[in-house]
């Protein structure tokens, strides 16, 4: 006569089967939490979190495809060099034209070749740009390609060797730079301590704050929120805030070991 299993032995099967299966269970969260700590760690804010958090005077370029490939390749170790300035300057560009989109403008009407009257825009008092000395420079012809005949100031700010306090060495601008719009171009943002020094030798040439919009590629939520805190009224036009900055922009981009 044929029997079957007991209900006890029935029981010690199901629990056995229950408890592997909590213990793959188990073993597959462990498995995939470095995977899922490691994605969330390279989240960047949106722009509603920015303007939640920092305020309206910062801004985030659209992050599209475009752009997150452009930062994605410009990030990468091992990307060119070759390359990496190629998309460096595609991003300059992008970021340039939206920084010259925050500039205040005036009506304009024009009568056209066919003798209608068209209703635009155009700049409502004269621009220049300052490049912070030396990886601003790379966002220059960036600037130029954009706005011919613009005039270019320069700011020099190096770190003491010893106290490592950032300190204003050399600026050259337009003598008119204090009647004049400013974008102040400066590709990686760290800290914050450089721009503040920058900024404040801008004002003391006559430069209102609010005449002051900061160009940048990439930002750091602490470089944001000292340089906001510091001057609440001057616009900050960037690509992207993340904790970490691509501080070796510069040597790649200038090809500097």
């Amino acid at each position: 006569m044929c029997t079957g299993g007991s209900p006890s032995s029935n029981g010690s099967q199901a629990e056995e089967s229950s408890e592997n299966d909590n213990q793959q269970e188990q073993r597959s969260s462990t498995e995939q939490e470095p995977e899922q700590i490691q994605s969330t760690a390279i989240v960047s804010c949106t722009p509603e979190e920015v303007l939640a958090d920092y305020g309206e005077n910062i801004k985030l370029l659209t992050l599209n495809s475009q752009v997150a490939e452009l930062l994605t390749i410009i990030r990468d170790k091992n990307t060119t060099r070759s390359d990496f300035k190629f998309y460096a300057d595609r991003l300059i560009r992008l970021v340039i034209e939206e920084s010259l989109n925050q500039l205040p403008y005036t009506d304009c009407d024009v009568e056209t070749p066919t003798g209608a009257i068209y209703e635009g825009l155009k700049y409502r008092s004269g621009n220049c740009g300052v490049s912070i000395i030396r990886s601003g420079e790379a966002m220059e012809q960036g600037l130029r390609d954009c706005c011919r005949s613009i005039r270019i100031g320069k700011i020099l700010v190096e770190s003491d060797a010893n106290t490592h306090e950032a300190r204003v060495v050399y600026a050259r601008f337009p003598d008119d730079i204090g009647s004049r719009q400013v974008l102040l171009m400066y590709p990686i943002m760290s800290t914050g301590n450089t721009v503040l020094k920058a900024v404040n030798v801008l004002r003391e040439h006559g430069v209102p704050e609010k005449c002051i919009i900061l160009s940048n590629l990439f930002c750091t939520p602490a470089a944001a929120r000292t340089v906001v805190t510091a001057f609440p009224k001057m616009k900050i036009l960037t690509s992207e805030l993340h904790p970490v900055a691509p501080n070796h922009f510069g040597q790649k981009y200038f090809d500097v070991i």
